[in-house]
């Protein structure tokens, strides 16, 4: 398994919490975005700087993960398709996409998107909490300790 991360929107903590499982379990992590990412010295993280564009991270880690890596991304259409193509999708608070609930996750959002595009103000997602960081933590944890 390799992790991939949507990075240009990804929480610190979050990456902080990515990077002492790489080291600690010798798996390749790379981080995907558009503007550089700071990522400490190791021999099992990685860093991709993408051209500037909509989706263009997205594309590819669509492009480069594979059957059975996991990818950490607040983008439910990204996390749709790493979902088609066998993989594990899990978002920065700690929630794992699967084939049962993606389609639900996906009409929500577009319908969120519509209501934006037609003027509504809709807000934006809360603040990531402590809460978060800890639901996070959890699932990868209950990830990554699953035998192969």
């Amino acid at each position: 398994m390799k992790i991939w991360v949507d990075a240009d929107a990804c929480p610190a903590a979050v990456k902080e919490i990515l990077f002492r499982a790489a080291d600690r379990l010798a798996m390749q992590l790379t981080l995907v975005a558009n503007k550089p990412v700071r990522i400490p010295p190791s021999p099992h993280i990685r860093f991709i700087q993408v051209p500037h564009g909509f989706d263009v991270a997205d594309g590819k880690i669509a492009e480069l993960a594979s059957s059975g890596d996991l990818v950490v991304t607040s983008d439910i259409p990204l996390a749709a398709k790493i979902i088609e193509k066998g993989g594990i999708a899990l978002n920065p608070r700690g929630e794992r996409y699967t084939p049962d609930n993606i389609g639900e996750a996906l009409s929500l959002r577009n319908f969120m998107d519509e209501m934006r595009g037609s003027g509504v103000q809709t807000g934006g997602p809360r603040s990531f909490s402590h809460a978060d960081r800890q639901a996070f933590a959890g699932e990868l944890d209950r990830l990554l300790s699953k035998p192969s």
